[in-house]
């Protein structure tokens, strides 16, 4: 059944990871597309995607988001979700800018984080309104929101949402643990969160650094999603880079066979999600 299913979202690029971090690291959307198609091969369902200026900074560009949604359809089926946040603790980039992309070129899904808060050393602005914002242009749009939660009160602020009618079922959270300002990345801290969940939910973790696999593995056996990519982890082992996002989804996906879960297609996701495809 799909139900059963595991999904898995590949996260290429991100707005950190630099080249003086990684070689391998894409930045250009020629890059980026490559190495989703690349990560569709070997088994990823969705593709989360930030892009970069000609410097390698994030960027909100219409034009590159769109141009890498074009290079990825051209090559492959696989759902592609839209950042957000493009940056914004690096960039401060503006409501209008953050949400053109989503609107304009009207990815299947986008995320949607809910909370202000402390983002290493920066701070991340979500006030309520915006929130509230982008929940409504997406649901007018049909873009499905992914909400991205850091710590537990960001899961209340997504179920007021609900209440509020700007998101529908089934629901789509992602957990992220680890980053500097958020939850700490322990096993505690993720059952916690999941059993705060609305019902009707369909759920990944997202692991920051060396928790990628770990937190990833506990996801698989409760029933969960997941996240990988050079986003929120350059290694593929203690002190060996990952050459490419494929690598981590082929360990993954390696975890989850062993594990027995079946892996989701691109179909098999978006009727999970509900998405129109």
């Amino acid at each position: 059944m799909d139900a059963d299913k595991l999904i898995i979202t590949v996260a290429p690029t991100g707005s950190y990871p630099s080249r003086e971090l990684t070689p391998y690291v894409p930045l250009t959307p020629e890059e980026i597309a490559k190495e989703v198609y690349k990560s569709y091969e070997a088994g990823a369902a969705i593709a989360h995607v930030h892009v970069r200026d000609s410097e390698g900074k994030p960027s909100n560009s219409v034009k590159l988001f769109k141009e890498v949604y074009d290079r990825i359809r051209e090559k492959c089926d696989i759902i592609i979700q839209f950042s957000s946040s493009s940056g914004a603790p690096l960039t401060g980039a503006s409501d209008e800018a953050r949400l053109a992309p989503i609107i304009k070129v009207k990815p299947e899904m986008a995320s949607l984080n809910v909370a202000s808060m402390n983002f290493g050393d920066r701070v991340f602005l979500n006030p309520p309104a915006m929130v509230e914002r982008f929940a409504r242009a997406m649901l007018e749009a049909g873009v499905k929101p992914e909400v991205e939660c850091y710590d537990m009160g960001h899961i209340g602020i997504a179920v007021k949402l609900i209440r509020k009618g700007l998101l529908k079922p089934p629901f789509r959270f992602s957990l992220v643990l680890g980053v500097e300002g958020g939850i700490p990345p322990t096993l505690k801290n993720l059952l916690h969160m999941v059993e705060a969940l609305p019902e009707n939910c369909n759920w990944q973790v997202i692991g920051i650094g060396r928790y990628q696999f770990p937190l990833s593995t506990v996801a698989m056996i409760l029933g969960g999603h997941v996240r990988v990519g050079m986003e929120d982890n350059i290694y593929l082992a203690k002190g060996i880079l990952a050459k490419s996002n494929a690598e981590l989804v082929v360990k993954a996906i390696r975890i989850a066979k062993e594990l027995g879960r079946e892996v989701a297609t691109p179909s098999d996701a978006r009727r999970m999600l509900g998405l129109r495809g």
